[in-house]
């Protein structure tokens, strides 16, 4: 018995998800550092932080006057913001890897997993869009 193999686009899609997630990690990594050190400053002063920790996310966003959704980007010259950037970035990973694999798709007439690839695609977008106004949104 043979050992099996990865297809081209197998092996794109692994090689890019590795890249940009070691690059999303430095990125955390680095925010991080922002945040403690008080770079930036912080929107939610740090020894107010442990007073959060106790309450539900709904009376931590009324209690610091912070908007759910995707209204921290205007926010993201606070160093408790700025960690939100790599976050995003990681979770933005799949929608990237499948881009490409679209690709790949094309390129060996693999029309249905075009649709498929295309389709995860469209969902994975409205989902962080928060158009479908679910989750956290």
């Amino acid at each position: 018995m043979s050992p099996l193999k990865a297809s081209e686009a197998q092996l794109f899609y692994a090689t890019v998800l590795n890249r940009l997630t070691l690059a999303g990690f430095a990125l955390l990594i680095l925010a991080f550092l922002v945040y403690i050190t008080g770079i930036l400053g912080n929107y939610v002063p740090l020894d107010q932080v442990p007073y959060y920790w106790t309450q539900s996310s709904h009376h931590y966003l009324e209690a610091a006057k912070i908007h759910a959704g995707w209204v921290w980007v205007g926010k993201i010259g606070y160093g408790d913001f700025l960690i939100y950037v790599p976050v995003a970035i990681l979770a933005g990973v799949t929608i990237v890897c499948y881009i490409g694999v679209i690709f790949k798709f094309l390129k060996s007439k693999e029309n249905i997993l075009v649709v498929i690839a295309i389709l995860e695609v469209l969902v994975l977008m409205a989902a962080a869009s928060g158009l479908l106004k679910s989750g956290g949104h």
